[in-house]
């Protein structure tokens, strides 16, 4: 890959590093687990890179590659994670401190979430970023009629979770 497109996408992933941490703390339960899926996002972001068509905007497609990500290698969690070792690649990007400590409601709302299954939560997480149902569609490959009757039966499925 060319210096030009590696600083691009370096500047892309910097500005938009946050996608892979929310992706991260909704796919896994403590720092290694997310530190070790962050940085397979970021493996696989990079090996993707230069298929990438700007076809649609560098979030959503990040967001889908990170999701596809974390709900494969979850999905695998009892074979155990492979992920290749960081020194392997030449660029680094400086990662933004990443506060893990929440309010009381924030846990109860992303315990509830955990026990959604990987699509659903996809959904709510592309939701809670105000994504409108055209890009959570075209994310999530399904379409935009299907991602807002899902958001509502997700919406249900929430208050039950949090009020049984």
């Amino acid at each position: 890959m060319n210096k030009e497109l590696e600083k691009k996408f370096i500047d892309l992933l910097e500005k938009h590093q946050n996608i892979a941490h929310k992706i991260c703390r909704m796919y896994t339960y403590d720092d290694n687990a997310h530190k070790d899926l962050f940085q397979e996002i970021i493996i696989q972001l990079w090996k993707a890179y230069p298929k990438f068509r700007a076809e649609s905007k560098f979030s959503t497609w990040m967001y889908r590659v990170a999701l596809n990500t974390a709900i494969t290698l979850y999905r695998k969690k009892k074979r155990g994670v492979q992920t290749l070792p960081w020194e392997n690649f030449d660029f680094k990007i400086s990662a933004e401190g990443y506060d893990s400590t929440l309010d009381d409601n924030l846990k109860l709302m992303y315990s509830a979430i955990k026990e959604l299954n990987d699509i659903d939560k996809a959904l709510v997480l592309l939701y809670l970023e105000d994504k409108p149902y055209t890009e959570i569609s075209e994310t999530l490959g399904i379409s935009e009629v299907n991602a807002r009757v899902k958001m509502n039966r997700v919406k249900i499925k929430l208050k039950k979770i949090l009020n049984p």
